[in-house]
């Protein structure tokens, strides 16, 4: 595979990471970056012996292919600046402010017929592609997400911050249309919502339980589910997982096999932009299409929807 020009956009807690693999890995060529604070921007540069480009559209002229990992009201006009100027794109999570705008990148970057992929890492944990050939059809899913407070990502609500995460992931999982949601959120240490939970119902049966905090004493990233024939349990912190299922024994008495799975030690982020490279290369869709990021915010802003009505009928708005 030819190596691709690239360069990354908004180059601070994230971008910085993007620029680091993009500068060693084969499929890849990091040209330029591109960042509101010039003297960050010549730090990373420096380091993995890219330029400083004036601009974006100086940026656009030199590469291929870009990670946007600039602040999240910076998504639309950044992503859609770069999908016009024919590059394509992968741009951190969530995909957009408002899912009116992210619907509006995914039908442009189908017009361009550009690359758009969206940055849900957890897609690319380890352990969740180990578990992956395990799980079959859910019909109980429940997930944790929590950390303890800190300035980053406060400047959005926490389903827009974390939940969308876990909210991609069921999603992934093809539990069907939703019928039903019921959510309640409340802030803490922020004026948006810091700790938020969400039932959400689907047509098919299966049920997601969700729970959120960045106020939490602890960090938590963990998902089960539950299947006709097994129970699974991840933990993407540790990259641990397990599968239980139950069989027919001797005298036809039932019993639970227990089977531990590990993840590999490869790096997330690295996996991530190694499988961008491969759909900018060879035109096969992303892994985490635009449309998988704009179907998450989507389903966030109904959870969203139903805490405002959460916190109207208890009088906390």
């Amino acid at each position: 595979m030819t190596a691709l020009r690239v360069g990354v956009i908004g180059v601070g807690h994230l971008g910085q990471h993007h620029a680091r693999l993009y500068a060693a890995l084969p499929g890849s060529r990091l040209v330029g970056l591109v960042d509101t604070d010039a003297e960050r921007a010549k730090l990373v540069a420096g380091r993995h012996g890219a330029s400083v480009m004036a601009d974006l559209p100086a940026l656009l002229k030199q590469v291929e292919a870009v990670s946007v990992a600039a602040t999240t009201s910076a998504h639309y006009g950044v992503v859609k600046a770069c999908l016009e100027a024919g590059v394509h794109v992968l741009v951190e999570k969530p995909i957009a402010v408002t899912p009116a705008e992210a619907w509006e990148l995914v039908e442009l970057a189908q017009r361009r017929k550009r690359v758009l992929q969206v940055g849900h890492i957890e897609r690319f944990n380890p352990v969740m592609q180990a578990m992956r050939p395990h799980i079959g059809t859910p019909v109980f899913i429940e997930c944790h997400r929590l950390s303890p407070f800190g300035e980053r990502g406060t400047d959005v609500d926490v389903v827009l911050d974390l939940m969308i995460h876990d909210l991609d992931l069921v999603l992934s999982l093809q539990p069907g249309p939703v019928e039903d949601i019921r959510a309640a959120g409340v802030p803490v240490l922020t004026s948006s919502n810091d700790i938020a939970n969400a039932r959400i119902e689907f047509q098919s049966g299966c049920v997601a339980n969700l729970t959120t905090s960045r106020v939490s004493a602890s960090r938590m990233r963990r998902l089960r589910l539950f299947q006709r024939d097994a129970y699974l349990s991840m933990d993407f912190q540790t990259r641990q997982g397990m599968v239980c299922r139950r069989r027919t024994g001797a005298g036809e008495r039932s019993v639970i096999e227990t089977e531990s799975v590990k993840g590999s030690e490869e790096e997330p982020l690295k996996l991530e932009l190694e499988a961008f490279l491969v759909a900018c290369a060879t035109g096969q869709p992303p892994p985490v299409a635009g449309a998988d990021g704009a179907a998450a915010l989507d389903l966030a802003y109904r959870v969203l929807e139903q805490i405002g009505g959460f916190a109207r009928r208890h009088g906390m708005a």
